[in-house]
Order: structure tokens, then C-alpha cells, then sequence
């Protein structure tokens, strides 16, 4: 089914008709149909984990009582989430371990598709993993195709920034994509735990380069904190706030864990 030209000006498929000459000549909606086309092939869902994410529940509840100014401008974000994606305005969070960025970065993707925004949403060593799985032999996308693509989805979501193990091709392949946002001002949402502070990104700027933290300041603003001095996702942390979901674990988590805002069974531990 063919989507109406925004212009007004072909029948939906993108093409303007001379039936006289027998001749097409591309609309004017064109190129923004081939972005959205390239953008649907990297579209994501939000994970079993996060599918009932919202304000009105753990541990969002929770972590409003601890930093309600955060809570507020998320709620701001996602009242105006189109306006935002539209002007190219992205937000990102940071802070300690378990402290709530990653459920935060998710309610922001989820009002975004509910606008019917094209969004995709990555760990940053799951990203980096697909894009060096691109140079394998029979791989399905090229590393330059993947890059177009991940450029052209309305709101790319990257959590974990500063998890993976840093190098040059690392470096150079975060900076492309930052970059190309930028330039094409569309929005981004990132977390990360690698700023302490206000003026304290050095250990972020290290990780992932210079230039890409500066695109992401400007292009994001000022980060949020969140700093509880306690990991949600322990055992004995259950009280206190209820679980969030370990970033790290992979998006498509069986069905059977336990329900959004629940705490889940003790595991084992990664080393952070």
C-alpha cells in the first residue's frame, strides 16, 4: 500500500507521470521514501524486557523519588518526541551501574514509535559486532550499507557507550555514524557510565574519541545523571528500587523472565 505523497504531488508511488510522453520523473517525496526504506531494514522493537516500560510504573516510579528533574525533562522529551526528531535533537543519560539510563533511554524509543518513528536500538558491542560480521564472506549487508542505514532510521538508540574495548576501527566506525547524524541532524539517545560529572567526560573522550563526544554534546545537550549509589539489579537492592534490566544481557531474552518492574533471580555477575 502506497503512503501519500506528503507534496501532494504523485500518487504515492514516488513518481511523477507524463501519461502524453510516456515518461516518469522522480517526486519530489522521493528521497525521503528511500531513506525510510532503508531505515525500515534496520527498525527495531523494543526488548521483551523493556515492553511495558512507563512513567507510572517500577522502576521508573522509583527513580522519579530520586531525581525528579530527570524524570521531568523525559517526560518533556516524550510529550514533544516529534517535534525533537524532527529538529534533530537527541538526549542522553549517564551515571552509575543499575541506576535507571537504560529504562529511561527506552521510554524515549518507545514514544518514538508510537509516533511512527523509525527507530533502532543496539548495545554498542552488539552494533560494532554486526558491523565487523559485515566484512564475512556472504554477508548479507556491506559495512558502507549498514552505515547508510543505521544514518537514516529517525532515532538511533546506542546503549552502552564505553563498554566495548576500544581501537582505531572502533573509533572510526562510532565518529562515521555520530557523525553522519549530525550532519543530517537527526536524533540520537545514548547512555553511558563514563561521565562522573558535569566537565568530567575524560574517561568517556578516551573511549571513544574527541570528536565524538563533541557531536554528541552538541547534538544531545547537556547529559542526565543518575546517581543512586546502588545497582538495582542486586538481590539486596530490591527494597529499595526495583530491578532494571542488565544491559548487557541479549534483546531477545527468553519469555519466561520475570515481568517489567519485577526482580528477577540472582545471577552471576559480569566484571564491570
Amino acid at each position: 500500500m502506497s503512503v501519500a505523497c506528503p507534496d501532494g504531488r504523485c500518487d504515492g508511488s514516488g513518481f511523477l507521470y507524463d501519461e502524453a510522453a510516456r515518461t516518469a520523473r522522480p517526486c519530489s517525496c522521493r528521497p525521503a521514501r528511500i531513506a525510510r526504506k532503508r531505515a525500515a531494514a534496520l527498525a527495531g522493537r523494543i526488548p521483551k524486557r523493556y515492553r511495558g516500560v512507563s512513567f507510572d510504573r517500577e522502576p521508573v516510579v522509583s527513580i522519579e523519588r530520586l531525581h525528579p528533574a530527570v524524570i521531568r525533562e523525559v517526560r518533556h522529551y516524550v510529550g514533544h518526541v516529534a517535534e525533537r526528531i524532527d529538529t534533530g535533537r537527541g538526549i542522553w543519560f549517564t551515571g552509575g551501574v543499575g541506576t535507571g539510563k537504560t529504562t529511561l533511554a527506552m521510554l524515549i524509543s518507545a514514544a518514538a514509535m508510537e509516533a511512527d518513528r523509525t527507530v533502532a536500538i543496539y548495545s554498542l558491542p552488539r552494533l560494532l559486532g554486526m558491523l565487523r560480521d559485515s566484512y564475512a564472506d556472504g554477508a548479507r549487508h556491506s559495512l558502507g550499507d549498514l552505515i547508510d542505514q543505521l544514518s537514516a532510521v529517525d532515532l538511533l538508540h546506542i546503549d552502552d557507550v564505553g563498554a566495548e574495548q576500544s581501537s582505531p576501527w572502533v573509533l572510526e566506525q562510532l565518529y562515521s555514524i555520530v557523525n553522519t547524524r549530525y550532519e543530517d541532524r537527526r536524533a540520537i539517545v545514548v547512555t553511558t557510565n563514563l561521565i562522573t560529572g558535569r566537565e568530567s567526560d575524560g574517561p568517556l573522550r578516551e573511549q571513544i574519541g574527541d570528536r565524538t563526544v563533541s557531536r554528541l554534546w552538541e547534538m544531545c545537550g547537556d547529559p542526565y545523571f543518575l546517581d543512586s549509589g546502588l545497582d538495582k539489579r542486586l538481590p539486596q537492592a530490591h527494597d529499595a528500587l526495583p530491578v532494571a534490566a542488565d544491559v548487557r544481557a541479549a534483546w531477545d531474552e527468553d519469555d519466561d523472565e520475570p515481568a517489567y518492574g519485577e526482580p528477577r533471580r540472582p545471577r552471576p555477575r559480569f566484571a564491570s
